[in-house]
């Protein structure tokens, strides 16, 4: 009789263990009001105001997953722009906290969705600790969102067209905060010091 119960206790254990790693944050964002929903599986709950892609520089709308996650993040392209918390979901696209908070509620951003500092950094610790199903819907007041995105269809191809366009307007990202010189990287290529 020992013998039976202790499979069934590891089996009780593994079971338990598996219901809280499989926790989520459920993330809606709808970019025609620019505010973001927060609803986490742990009871917590948050609604945000947010700034998304700017006429020109339209966000992706569609259900997405996290790729990547970095607590700092400086745009190559713009300018070195910090990006505090930044949550990958769609290639280049990300959301994370910014320092224009008088924008929030407004499309302000070059595609990324915009938070305040301390919502992205309160986002970031609950997406790390439950992961995430983000969803993005509605239309930006300039009307110019990327076409609708379905990451689950065959390779996440999309038209030539809006490649090339997410190849122009791709953020470049590097996760320092300094770039590294050319002699550092020759002495050290992995930056593993």
């Amino acid at each position: 009789m020992r013998n039976i119960s202790i499979p069934f206790t590891a089996l009780a254990a593994f079971v338990g263990c598996y219901g809280t790693a499989n926790a989520t944050v459920h993330v809606d964002i709808n970019l025609s009001t620019q505010t973001m929903r927060v609803r986490a599986d742990s009871g917590a709950a948050y609604d945000w105001p947010i700034s998304s892609g700017r006429p020109g520089h339209g966000t992706p709308s569609g259900n997405f997953r996290p790729q990547r996650m970095f607590t700092m993040v400086h745009s190559a392209k713009y300018n070195n722009a910090p990006m505090p918390h930044a949550i990958f979901f769609y290639g280049p696209y990300a959301i994370h906290g910014t320092g224009a908070v008088y924008a929030l509620g407004h499309v302000a951003s070059h595609g990324c969705v915009r938070l305040a500092p301390d919502n992205a950094a309160t986002l970031f610790a609950m997406v790390q600790q439950e992961g995430a199903a983000i969803h993005i819907g509605g239309s930006s007041a300039g009307g110019d969102n990327v076409a609708s995105v379905n990451p689950h269809r065959a390779g996440h191809r999309l038209a030539a067209a809006q490649r090339r366009r997410f190849q122009e307007h791709a953020l470049g990202y590097a996760p320092s905060r300094h770039p590294r010189t050319l002699r550092q990287w020759a002495r050290d290529p992995l930056g593993a010091h």
